[in-house]
């Protein structure tokens, strides 16, 4: 029945049911009208659009379950979808809806991918040329520095050192730079070394407390999950660093019943609700990439709790 019918039928129902009992009901209208006769009909007219509202609300609530789907629905996290129960305008309606939605989110993952690895490709270009243009420049004159300040005499001798420190630590910087943009001991050494070393240069460099735990018998993954898991990693520590105010986070990795868990959770402030932005989307859209479940919670009394979900496909027999 289309929903044009659909409200037809409802109003008829309660004009009907109106009409039958003026017909058939001891009641009767005088001119001029009685206060009594008055009464009777204006809660008669109270009592059929109350029906009339309730028999509309029940009609049209696939409608009001589709329209509140369209206001919070986030390509970000799919598999938002109507039940499609029954026949007619309305189910059709809610059908094709869903199938826009698959077709968004299939795009929207698509154009993501294509983003996120055209964005790899210029990190690795962007540490390359750091690693082999200013990182090489950098230690030439350090060596430059070197031989100077060893001939040099007193007091020249002590800025030539102190200009050598600098560029040292300058240096060091940006090696550290060129490890966060393309990651080497990810693709050499694997997942878990890549992590160990991440972290332990997190703790260094911020002075928080790192805490690892990583399980035995993990899977075997492909080099796409095991980027996502490190990029997701890495932001999560970035924002503990920049926003929790933590004292001591912890990173744990672990093999379950099909996948592969990945969790950082610090013991900072928290911020009731997490707050979506630009790295948790940036997680968000990492996760898609690998059919991975990203679930962020952010608590006054137990910090914040970053947990990536990875399925991992079983080997065939």
């Amino acid at each position: 029945m289309s929903l044009f019918w659909r409200i037809f039928a409802l109003n008829a129902v309660v004009l009907g049911t109106a009409t039958a009992l003026l017909l058939w009901a001891p009641v009767t209208v005088s001119v001029p009208v009685v206060l009594t006769e008055a009464i009777i009909l204006v809660a008669g007219l109270g009592v059929m659009l109350i029906a009339n509202a309730a028999l509309l609300s029940i009609g049209l609530a696939p409608l009001d379950r589709l329209t509140r789907l369209m206001t919070t629905v986030d390509l970000l996290r799919p598999g938002q979808r109507l039940p499609e129960r029954g026949r007619g305008e309305t189910a059709e309606l809610v059908s094709t809806f869903n199938a826009m939605l698959d077709r968004l989110e299939h795009e929207r993952a698509s154009s993501s991918a294509r983003a996120l690895l055209a964005q790899e490709d210029e990190r690795r270009r962007i540490a390359q040329e750091l690693h082999d243009e200013v990182g090489q420049s950098m230690t030439a004159v350090l060596l430059g520095l070197k031989r100077a300040a060893d001939d040099a005499d007193e007091p020249l001798s002590g800025e030539l050192h102190q200009a050598q420190e600098i560029t040292r630590e300058s240096l060091d910087e940006v090696r550290r730079l060129v490890r966060r943009l393309r990651p080497g001991v990810l693709e050499d050494l694997g997942l878990v070394s890549a992590l160990t070393s991440l972290t332990t240069e997190f703790a260094t460099h911020t002075g928080l407390r790192v805490v690892r735990r990583f399980g035995t018998g993990l899977p075997e993954l492909d080099q796409a999950t095991e980027l996502v898991l490190y990029r997701v990693a890495q932001e999560a520590l970035t924002n503990a660093a920049r926003h929790a105010d933590a004292g001591r986070v912890e990173v744990s990795l672990s093999p379950g019943d099909g996948v592969v868990v990945l969790a950082v959770t610090d013991d900072g402030r928290g911020a009731g609700v997490a707050r979506e932005g630009a790295g948790i989307r940036g997680m968000r859209e990492r996760a898609l990439l690998i059919g991975a479940a990203l679930d962020v919670a952010s608590r006054p009394a137990t910090g914040t709790h970053v947990r990536l979900t990875v399925p991992v496909p079983r080997k065939q027999p």
